[in-house]
């Protein structure tokens, strides 16, 4: 057989397909013609355990003939030193496929925690989700919301699994909240929280509510409405304080304002020079509360201290009250926080108003939405019709009946309403400016009395005074509705 030579199978051609080749020491090659030319495949002969074998070493021309008989060699010492090179190879294939199929295994893993992680909604993404669909669609979009979650809920809970919380977890969220003394906030953003796990509930993400056996009176407390209003003797005070207490004149003709429109502090901020027609005397809302638009009727007192709102306004800008850029509204917070500032009974706040007591009143504290509230009992105690207050406040009926039923706008009595307590609120302040009058006339010191009138009073001539009885004295003034 002698040895084979590179020469030879360099002659091999296309019908050589087939052919076998021998070489000295257990040498076979394989003829095999291909599209990229003739490849002769060796495998070599041997014996193992009795058995004869046979193992490939490589193909030529991809490896050379030296190389194919040097891989012979290699296994021909391994045989010798009593090994199976076969099944050795045997051995490697099986343990690739192994490794093989556990790294499959540990891949397939890795995608099911992915797929778990993400069918497990975390509180973050059902808070996306809920403001996707639910918040938007809100008046800002649910910017306050996103806000309050940012910095108190999701913190806490926002990598959780949603099918993790328990109620433990919404108290890890309010209780911070009532240490730091802010129940209303713990109560708001328990009542948000609790919105967004029945939102996931009606959408099966949940089956139960974790909010749902937490009572929400054992958080912050009961609910209490707010009861207070301005009496007439307050409201002859502030007109008296207002214009020492360091406020913007817009701040302080905004008070008089809302007390004489009823409308929401937010309705006030976020106006529009557009909307107001000060000639007509008509003040369009377009975006409330209801959603629906209202139409209010501005009274002399009204009208009055929107002038002086627009007498220091810019032209060129659009809102009644804009904002620090003048590029938005004034954030309807600004001036419940101006007037809230100057009812402090401890030091003032980090770069707020030092006049920390200016607008305090007898009765207590109170913002805008008391003035909204005392306009409203101004009106019922001026006779108007609670219907027709009602309307003015812009509320919507409760009773379904009537409100599918009764269509009456009660527009002209609206106006008449609004008229009324204008007058009633410029009566006040005539008022107020009159007893200021009566208290200085006080101070002056009476005529000197001629000897004549003298002469006159000793004697009991002249005009004589009349006396009022206790009960006379006690009577209060008769007012004019």
């Amino acid at each position: 057989m002698g040895k084979l030579t590179v020469k030879e199978l360099e002659a091999l051609g296309n019908k050589d397909h087939d052919k076998k080749l021998r070489e000295d020491g257990g040498l076979i090659g394989s003829v095999r013609r291909g599209a990229s030319g003739v490849s002769v495949y060796f495998d070599w002969r041997y014996r193992f355990d009795g058995k004869v074998k046979q193992i490939a070493v490589g193909a030529w021309p991809k490896l050379s003939l030296a190389s194919i008989r040097s891989e012979r060699d290699r296994l021909k010492v391994e045989v010798d030193g009593g090994s199976d090179p076969t099944e050795r190879r045997k051995a490697e294939r099986l343990k690739v496929k192994v490794d093989q199929l556990e790294e499959i295994e540990k891949q397939q893993k890795r995608l099911d925690e992915i797929v778990a992680q993400q069918t497990r909604l975390t509180v973050r993404g059902l808070f996306e989700h809920w403001a996707e669909v639910d918040l938007i669609r809100r008046k800002d979009g649910g910017k306050e919301v996103r806000r309050m979650f940012e910095k108190d809920v999701l913190p806490k809970l926002g990598p959780l699994p949603v099918t993790d919380v328990k109620k433990g977890h919404i108290t890890l969220v309010t209780d911070p909240l009532l240490a730091r003394g802010v129940n209303r906030m713990a109560k708001v953003v328990f009542s948000l929280v609790r919105q967004m796990f029945r939102f996931a509930v009606d959408r099966d993400h949940i089956e139960a509510d974790p909010t749902a056996s937490i009572r929400k009176v054992k958080i912050g407390g009961p609910d209490t409405e707010r009861e207070r209003v301005l009496s007439r003797a307050e409201i002859q005070t502030l007109r008296h304080q207002l214009p020492s207490a360091r406020l913007m004149p817009q701040t302080e003709a905004a008070v008089w304002i809302v007390l004489a429109t009823l409308c929401r502090i937010g309705e006030l901020s976020s106006a529009k020079w557009s909307d107001i027609d000060l000639d007509n005397r008509r003040w369009r809302i377009p975006e409330t509360k209801n959603g629906k638009p209202h139409e209010i009727y501005l009274s002399d007192f009204a009208v009055e201290h929107f002038r002086k709102v627009k007498a220091l306004s810019n032209p060129d800008i659009a809102w009644v009250y804009p904002g620090r850029n003048c590029k938005k509204a004034l954030s309807s917070k600004s001036i419940t926080k101006q007037l809230g500032d100057r009812q402090r009974s401890n030091e003032p706040m980090k770069r707020r108003s030092k006049s920390t007591s200016a607008l305090a009143l007898p009765g207590g504290k109170w913002g805008p939405h008391d003035l909204r509230r005392t306009g409203a009992t101004m009106m019922t105690q001026l006779h108007v019709l609670p219907d027709v207050v009602e309307h003015c406040l812009n509320h919507i009926e409760e009773n379904r009946t009537k409100r599918v039923y009764q269509r009456h706008t009660y527009e002209h009595e609206m106006q008449a309403a609004w008229k009324a307590l204008g007058k009633h609120l410029t009566r006040l302040a005539g008022l107020h400016m009159n007893n200021t009058a009566d208290s200085a006339a006080k101070n002056i010191p009476p005529p000197k009395k001629s000897p004549e009138a003298r002469k006159n009073a000793a004697s009991g001539t002249g005009t004589p005074r009349q006396l009022r009885t206790p009960a006379q004295e006690n009577a209060p003034t008769a007012q004019t509705n």
